[in-house]
């Protein structure tokens, strides 16, 4: 009987890998940056696109977002710890004009934003893509 009991288990926790496999993207560069995505993708918004690389007209790439929505030109960067630093905190100003002067909206992330059982980057992120013309039945 409990070789029968452990192999029960043993499927359920085959059946749970499974699943969690089907949610693995290449491209996250951390486990924030996976909770964010799951998130949206959770409160039914579409998925955004890791790493996406914009270029500029001559063809030389010039923003790499952590996931961001190509079709309605939208950047997501999820801010860690380390960029609370002077040096940092510059360098997220520049890409966030850079971003801009190509037409892109970006929106920035803190941790803060992927806590709690309703996470507030679905609404940040939702009123980002609405404000570019995504509509619920868009996928």
């Amino acid at each position: 009987m409990r070789d029968v009991i452990g192999r029960h288990r043993g499927m359920r926790g085959v059946r749970t890998a499974r699943e969690a496999v089907e949610l693995v993207r290449v491209g996250s560069d951390s486990v924030p940056e996976t909770r964010m995505r799951l998130a949206l993708v959770d409160a039914g918004l579409p998925e955004p696109v890791l790493n996406h690389v914009l270029f500029e007209s001559r063809g030389v790439p010039v923003l790499w977002p952590d996931a961001a929505y190509p079709r309605w030109g939208i950047a997501l960067q999820y801010d860690g710890g380390h960029h609370a630093g002077t040096e940092q905190h510059l360098r997220d100003i520049d890409r966030q004009d850079r971003t801009e002067i190509h037409g892109w909206l970006e929106v920035r992330i803190g941790k803060h934003h992927l806590e709690g059982d309703r996470p507030a980057v679905v609404p940040r992120v939702r009123r980002a893509l609405q404000s570019r013309g995504w509509r619920r039945d868009d996928r």
